[in-house]
């Protein structure tokens, strides 16, 4: 089955359908049973989707986990309320005081956080490490490390990692590798194939498509599922019927919305690539993205995410440009249909191993928009960039 055919297929089960094209929206908190006989097998059977209790899930919840853990290649899928809940709580699945971690030095911020303040305080140590390192990485794992972390292409700065070199080392120190795979989608890329344990991604992106919910999902092996789903379900993590059921209808469009904003993507990095203000365009899918040569060997395509490095400039140019934009709207999300920049005048904050030797940063998010139209908007806002310098 092509994919393309499996994100509109998956997860609709007659079960769950009940007849119609879409799962119902099934809202509960208690479940009630008719004999005690059918409440001890709902205990027996509480982890194989049988109805047990809210926080376990509905149809709805089981049909959303269903649809992404095929669309993962994986045996299961936790849901968390945010990207940011399914990324901390996957790691504090399998970690306990002394252990230690590998952390690529291109993490999302909010992970960086998590390392920094909760796991810290937990007794768990962080060594954070260059995302091109490749054989490298040996000499970080300790006889107490637990798990790699990966994100691959990098937040901001758009690195791709040697996935499948990096999982196998780490697979002979006996270490769990988890890869933040919201960019790869599981469309694009899937984690699980190029020997990732746990592939996580921040759904309220390009699975939801519409900026309009919050949620993350975690999908895993069969030899992680297990602990995955149990210590995620004791730390109470769950999403309400209503944002499964947004969840599922934008995954249905996902192949459609993918393909229209990597054309527009790679129109607009194409022209950024020949402005003379631009010193280089970081799009995963160009040669001049840190690490190209591995997302040509394992993506199938790229989305509407990537940044470009400034030959020069100043804060005050940074922010002249952002608020002369018209189309792309300043906002800290993206995946939706919508437009959206960031800018970064260095990313030192940002970084533990490897440091910014570059100029200021532009991310954008190309939308669902006319693509000349964005290009103007780029090219104003370009300008008025150089009177600021």
């Amino acid at each position: 089955m092509k994919k393309e055919t499996q994100i509109v297929s998956a997860g609709r089960k007659k079960a769950f359908t009940h007849g119609v094209v879409n799962p119902v929206v099934q809202r509960a908190s208690t479940i009630v049973f008719d004999t005690v006989a059918d409440m001890k097998h709902a205990v027996i059977n509480r982890a194989n989707h049988t109805l047990f209790y809210g926080r376990r899930g509905t149809t709805t919840h089981f049909a959303l986990q269903d649809a992404i853990s095929e669309l993962e290649n994986g045996a299961g899928c936790a849901l968390y309320p945010s990207g940011a809940a399914a990324i901390s709580n996957a790691i504090l699945s399998f970690v306990k005081t002394g252990d230690h971690i590998l952390m690529v030095d291109t993490a999302y911020e909010p992970t960086r956080d998590f390392c920094r303040v909760i796991l810290q305080n937990m007794g768990v140590e962080t060594t954070y490490y260059d995302p091109l390192i490749g054989e490298g990485i040996k000499a970080l794992i300790r006889h107490n490390t637990r798990i790699l972390f990966l994100e691959s292409p990098g937040s901001i700065s758009m690195e791709v990692q040697d996935v499948p070199l990096l999982a196998s080392i780490a697979h002979e120190h006996n270490m769990l590798v988890m890869l933040d795979n919201t960019y790869g989608n599981g469309f694009h890329f899937r984690p699980l194939d190029f020997g990732v344990d746990i592939s996580i991604q921040a759904a309220t992106k390009y699975i939801v498509g519409h900026s309009d919910v919050m949620m993350g999902v975690a999908v895993a092996n069969d030899k992680h599922w297990p602990q995955l789903r149990e210590n995620s379900y004791l730390m109470g993590q769950c999403t309400s019927a209503d944002d499964a059921y947004l969840a599922l209808r934008g995954l249905r469009t996902l192949a459609v919305r993918l393909q229209q904003h990597e054309k527009s993507a790679l129109k607009i990095a194409d022209w950024l690539s020949a402005h003379p203000l631009v010193d280089h365009v970081r799009h995963p899918a160009l040669p001049t993205c840190p690490g190209h040569e591995f997302f040509k060997r394992d993506f199938q395509g790229s989305n509407g995410l990537f940044s470009f490095v400034m030959k020069e400039g100043t804060q005050d140019a940074i922010n002249a440009f952002l608020d002369a934009l018209h189309h792309f709207k300043m906002g800290y999300s993206w995946g939706g249909f919508e437009s959206l920049v960031t800018a970064n005048l260095t990313l030192s904050h940002l970084r533990t191993a490897t440091g910014w030797q570059h100029g200021p940063l532009i991310r954008i998010h190309v939308g669902l928009e006319d693509t000349d139209d964005l290009i103007e908007d780029l090219a104003q806002a370009l300008t008025i960039y150089q009177q600021n310098i």
